[in-house]
């Protein structure tokens, strides 16, 4: 019997904490589909995960498997007209596709709040840094400017900016890279959201501050018992902080599983392929990465069968099947689901003897 991602995600087959009961945030079904002149580019096509309080799940994939528009989605970023969404997203009861922007503008800020990808441009440049935190805690609370302005203050010596009662009034240009992005940390916590999407929170930053707003967002969490989605390209990003990982191609998820499982024991070539080019530290390596062969497909003409079949070396293993017919989203371990056409004993023979002993 075939099972969707909804119902191996969100329903009985998922594990415990994945319950509709415990989840703070449900997407079942999720289609965010873009009309163009060439075509209908299906940015996102029947995506399924939950996630609850106090947990972090890492979305990782390359530029274009629909990461970033997931996140837009979640947050009720896309332009009216411009974007046909369906499906659910149900962040603690409330079904955010079926709300009015106005329910879902006074949800977000207060009870979901998103760290962008590039902080000088999300950032106002003709506002100080101060004043637009002012305006995000003053939308949500019914306090004087003074009071917000200490507020302000408080949430940017708590993300580590020095001098905060000084540097409150800066204007973001005046800003470092790292500075503004904990900036931007501070205004997205501004009002303690329950829900915080970190959309590629370390692009084009040095290692070391990569790694101080790593730490800041997982101390942060901790406070506020926030659910966190890390979304990125990066797999080494998630590796300590995530709970759960959620690896997606083309506009789908192709596996699903535990951090552990899926750094320990991945189960789908696209993962083996990401794994593989992932630079290591921790062990001398005598031979070259192994990049993923090709590009991303189009979200137009996605390929049919298994979309990852034309950069897959294994293809080839189940005759037809890879390019006639889309795999089924299933569970092959406990909390762990992946859509390959391979079978369970082809992946572990394939892992032990030809991915594992490259990586």
């Amino acid at each position: 019997m075939k099972h969707s991602q909804e119902d191996l995600l969100a329903g009985g087959a998922a594990r415990p904490s994945d319950r509709p009961n415990e989840a703070f945030l449900q997407v079942r079904d999720l289609k965010v589909h873009f009309p163009t002149d060439d075509g209908i580019v299906k940015s996102v096509d029947g995506l399924t995960f939950s996630l609850q309080r106090g947990k972090t799940l890492g979305i990782v994939g390359e530029s274009g498997s629909g990461k970033s528009v997931t996140s837009l989605s979640i947050m009720g970023l896309h332009k009216r007209g411009t974007a046909n969404i369906s499906g659910e997203i149900v962040l603690d009861g409330q079904n955010l596709v079926t709300a009015t922007p106005e329910q879902v503008r006074s949800l977000r800020g207060k009870r979901m709040a998103m760290i962008f990808q590039d902080p000088l441009t999300a950032m106002h440049p003709y506002y100080t840094v101060g004043n637009q935190i002012i305006e995000a805690y003053r939308v949500h609370h019914n306090v004087s400017k003074s009071v917000a302005r200490k507020h302000a203050v408080e949430m940017l010596d708590r993300v580590g900016i020095p001098q905060p009662d000084k540097r409150v009034d800066d204007y973001p240009h005046q800003f470092s890279g790292g500075m503004r992005q904990r900036a931007m940390i501070a205004m997205a916590l501004s009002c303690d959201p329950e829900l915080l999407i970190a959309d590629e929170p370390t692009t084009a930053l040095d290692v070391t501050v990569q790694a101080q707003i790593l730490d800041l967002i997982v101390d942060l969490q901790k406070d506020f018992n926030s659910a966190v989605i890390i979304i990125t390209h990066d797999l080494g990003v998630v590796a300590e902080l995530a709970d759960d990982i959620m690896v997606m191609y083309a506009g789908r998820s192709v596996e699903y599983g535990s951090s552990r499982e899926i750094f320990a024991a991945p189960q789908h070539p696209y993962t083996w392929g990401l794994l593989g080019s992932m630079p290591r530290l921790d062990r001398e390596r005598s031979e070259r990465l192994l990049p993923i062969k090709g590009t991303p497909p189009s979200l137009i003409n996605v390929p049919e069968g298994c979309p990852f079949n034309p950069r897959c070396a294994f293809a080839g293993l189940n005759g037809d099947l890879s390019t006639t017919e889309r795999p089924e989203f299933r569970e092959v371990s406990p909390g762990h689901h992946i859509a390959c056409h391979l079978s369970g004993e082809q992946r572990q023979h394939l892992w032990t003897t030809e991915i594992k002993p490259k990586l």
